[in-house]
Order: C-alpha cells, then sequence, then structure tokens
C-alpha cells in the first residue's frame, strides 16, 4: 500500500474514532433527559428536574468537546483527502451542510437555554427546550449517516464527464434505504450508551451510599431505556442491516464471517481465528445453517463466500474486519443479558440493593464504547477498498500532493492535542460526578414520589 494513502487513511481513522466518543453519549442522552423532564412534569417531583440538569451538564461538556474534535476532522476532507471531495463534495456537501445548520444553531442555541433559560422559560418551556435539544441531535445524526450510508450505497446521482457526481434527488439521498437502516442502528446503539452511563453512575452513587434517591432514579431510567434498546438494536435495526448488506454488499458479508467458500447452509463462527493464506478459520466454533437462515430465512439458502468475487475486491484487512464484527456482535448480545437481569431485578424491587449486579452495572459502562467503535469499523473496513462503493477506490481518494511524512506529522501532532483534551474532560467529569445533582438539603434520604403504585 502507498505509504502516504496509509498515513491518510490512520490519520483520518483516529480522528473520527475520537470524535464518535462524545456524540454518541450526547445523542443518547438526549431523550433519556427528556423522559427525566417528561416525569417531573408529571409527577411535580424536583428529584427528576434536578437529575434532568445534572445529565444536561454531561451533555454539555460532550457536546462541547465534540464541536473541538469534529471541525478538524470535517477539514480533513480537503487536506487529506481533496480528490475524493472533488469527486464526490456535489453529493455528500449537501447532508454534511445540513447537519452543520442543525448542530451547530438548533442543538446548541436550545442547549444554551435548557442550561440558563429555566426561570424565564417555565416548566414547559423548559420541556420543550430539552425536546428540541434532542431533536437536534438526532437529525445531526441522521445527516452524518446518511451522507455515509451514500458512500455505502450510492443512490439517486449523475456521473458527469470529469468522473465527478451530482445530486439527481435530495430526498433520494436522505430517504436511501441504507441510510435508514443504518440510522436505526447508529442511534439504538448510541441509547445504549446513555442508558449503560446512567445506569453505571446510578450504581456507583448507590455502592458508595451518596446520592441514593438520584442513583436510584439514574439505574430505573438507564434499566429501561437499555433493555429497550438493546433489544431494537438486535431486532429489527440488526437483522435488517445484514439482510441488506448481504445483498448490496455479499463481499463484505463473505469477509465478515470469513466465509472463504460458498456453502449451502452456511454457518456462523461464534469463535475462531482467520487464516488468510489457508483460507480457513483456525479453531472455529460454528452455530450450523445459522448465516443461511438469519439472511434468507432458509437454512438451505447458499451463501456467496468470497471465492466468487475478484481478490482486488475483497476488503483490504480481513482478518481486522472479522473481529471487529465478532466483538460488536458478542459484545450486543452481553448488553442484552446485562438488561435483561437487571430489568428483572428492577421488576422485583431488588436491583438497588443487589450489590453484584451494581458492580457489573458500573463496570459495564465503557463496553457500548468499544462495541459502537467495533460497529463502524465493521462498516467502514467492509466497504474497503471503495470510498463510494462499486465507484471510487480508496487509492483514488486521497491527498496525493500530501506527503506521508506530512501526514504523520500532523497525526502525531493530533495525538498529542486530543491526550491533553482527554485529561481536560475527565477532570471535567470527575468534578461534575462528586457535585453530584443539585437537591434540597437532606436529599440522601429522598424517596421519588410513586406513580401507577411504585415508584417514579
Amino acid at each position: 500500500m502507498n505509504d502516504a494513502l496509509f498515513i491518510h487513511r490512520i490519520h483520518f481513522a483516529f480522528t473520527i474514532t475520537y470524535h464518535y466518543i462524545f456524540p454518541q453519549l450526547t445523542m443518547g442522552l438526549a431523550p433519556l433527559i427528556v423522559a427525566l423532564k417528561t416525569l417531573g412534569l408529571r409527577t411535580q417531583d424536583p428529584v427528576y428536574g434536578n437529575a434532568a440538569r445534572f445529565w444536561t451538564k454531561i451533555f454539555g461538556i460532550n457536546f462541547v468537546a465534540g464541536v473541538v474534535t469534529g471541525i478538524p476532522m470535517e477539514f480533513q476532507f480537503g487536506t487529506n483527502w481533496s480528490r475524493f471531495s472533488q469527486l464526490t463534495g456535489g453529493v455528500i456537501a449537501q447532508p454534511l451542510a445540513m447537519e452543520g445548520v442543525f448542530s451547530f444553531f438548533l442543538e446548541s442555541a436550545f442547549l444554551g437555554m435548557f442550561l440558563f433559560g429555566e426561570k424565564r422559560l417555565g416548566r414547559v418551556g423548559h420541556w420543550w427546550a430539552a425536546f428540541l435539544v434532542f431533536l437536534g441531535s438526532w437529525l445531526s445524526g441522521f445527516f452524518i449517516v446518511a451522507a455515509d450510508a451514500w458512500m455505502q450505497h450510492p443512490v439517486a446521482y449523475n456521473r458527469l464527464p470529469d468522473g465527478s457526481f451530482e445530486v439527481t434527488s435530495l430526498w433520494g439521498v436522505l430517504a436511501n434505504r441504507w441510510a435508514l437502516i443504518q440510522y436505526a442502528h447508529t442511534m439504538s446503539g448510541a441509547v445504549i450508551t446513555g442508558a449503560f452511563a446512567m445506569s453505571a453512575l446510578g450504581a456507583f452513587y448507590l455502592l458508595n451510599n451518596r446520592h441514593a434517591a438520584y442513583g436510584r432514579v439514574f439505574l430505573r431510567t438507564g434499566v429501561i431505556a437499555g433493555i429497550i434498546a438493546t433489544a431494537f438494536q438486535i431486532f429489527p435495526s440488526g437483522d435488517m442491516h445484514g439482510r441488506y448488506m448481504a445483498h448490496h454488499q455479499p463481499v463484505t458479508t463473505a469477509a465478515m464471517e470469513a466465509l472463504f467458500q460458498s456453502q449451502t447452509g452456511a454457518p456462523i463462527v461464534i469463535l475462531g481465528q482467520p487464516d488468510i493464506e489457508r483460507r480457513r478459520i483456525d479453531n472455529p466454533i460454528v452455530v450450523n445453517n445459522a448465516l443461511s437462515f438469519l439472511i434468507y430465512g432458509t437454512t438451505r439458502a447458499e451463501v456467496k463466500g468470497l471465492d466468487q468475487f475478484p481478490q482486488q475486491d475483497w476488503p483490504t484487512n480481513i482478518p481486522l474486519l472479522y473481529f471487529a464484527y465478532h466483538v460488536m456482535a458478542g459484545l450486543g448480545t452481553l448488553f442484552a443479558a446485562v438488561m435483561i437481569v437487571s430489568a428483572l431485578l428492577l421488576w422485583r424491587g431488588a436491583l438497588f440493593r443487589t450489590s453484584w449486579m451494581l458492580w457489573v452495572l458500573m463496570l459495564a459502562f465503557p463496553f457500548p464504547y468499544i462495541a459502537n467503535t467495533a460497529g463502524w469499523l465493521t462498516a467502514e473496513i467492509g466497504r474497503q477498498p471503495w470510498l463510494v462503493y462499486g465507484l471510487l477506490r480508496t487509492q483514488d481518494g486521497f491527498s496525493s500532493n500530501v506527503s506521508a511524512a506530512n501526514g504523520l506529522f500532523t497525526l502525531l501532532g493530533f495525538m498529542g492535542l486530543y491526550g491533553l483534551l482527554s485529561i481536560l474532560l475527565l477532570f471535567l467529569f470527575q468534578r461534575e460526578i462528586e457535585r453530584g445533582p443539585e437537591g434540597p438539603p437532606g436529599d440522601e434520604d429522598y424517596v421519588p414520589v410513586t406513580v401507577s403504585g411504585g415508584e417514579a
């Protein structure tokens, strides 16, 4: 591989992976904050308003970090991927511009109103501010996903004589079925991150006998949201995404499963190590016929293997793709198990005093970040060797006039700056967690009001 191309790919991979740490939490927390505000309006209980205000501070820190890390990432389209920008700018610039408008104007404006305008807005107006922050963050996510989905499954375009692309229908780009499915899968993943973050902090407070009233609210909200999101992540969004990919990117599906030979009644590999040279999986643990059934609804369907495609069209790093996919799928299954057990304990009224489960929820906090990162690795590595699937190869889209040395210099600079940013963010998060939610004196023993015979 060209050294400059490799550095440009690593550079963008680093900046986008670091950047996505923050939007997934803000997009995941946004609906949970609205839920807390709704409970506050319904019950007239100040604990929910205080809880929402606390999580909005966490949201605000994440939002600022997302903006700071997102702007340099978008500049990389010009600095590291100028040829790609020149050829595809007529298409992807439109959803990216719309994302900027919604992110910087809608989301940030109403976030400021939510943080600083409660007295002037009133209780109902403050709820609407929270809802519009949620709407802005989720619209921003949609436009980003729509741009990426066009690269995965290009639709509604014309190819001009100079090789560049133009939009024939903006609605066609935004209504791309790949975008709709990928968006559903991405946003449920974000809610999982928010739910596990809220549950983890609630468990931390209960285990440390601090802010007990808020710990119970955080746990209840996080677990209820978490079990809904993990179920939706597996079915229908994950199932639909897998089926659609198998029909439109069959070589990616074969590489994700390391299916080197076409098979009737193809199995799913639970564990194993792909051997590219010998074109086999070492030490496999498989579920026979499962892959054929999941894709085609019958155990006797044939699934195309990598042998059916030219090797130059195979994903460029099959082992990394294979492991990223299996990490994502394995953690998704683990999340479902954790949330099912937590929901059962919550339903029986035992979760708040079951210390081992509180420890599990607290220690599980980082795993949704790993799963979401692995999911995006699966999507982006799986698209290789194409920038625009089937139309523009990665090697034809980078900035060939920017040397590997220049790219490496800026990459190291970004790593250093983001390292300092990480330290600052950890300090800010730790300070907010230590302060905890604002509440009246004696809130350690506060019990939320009841709704429909149980705690709200």
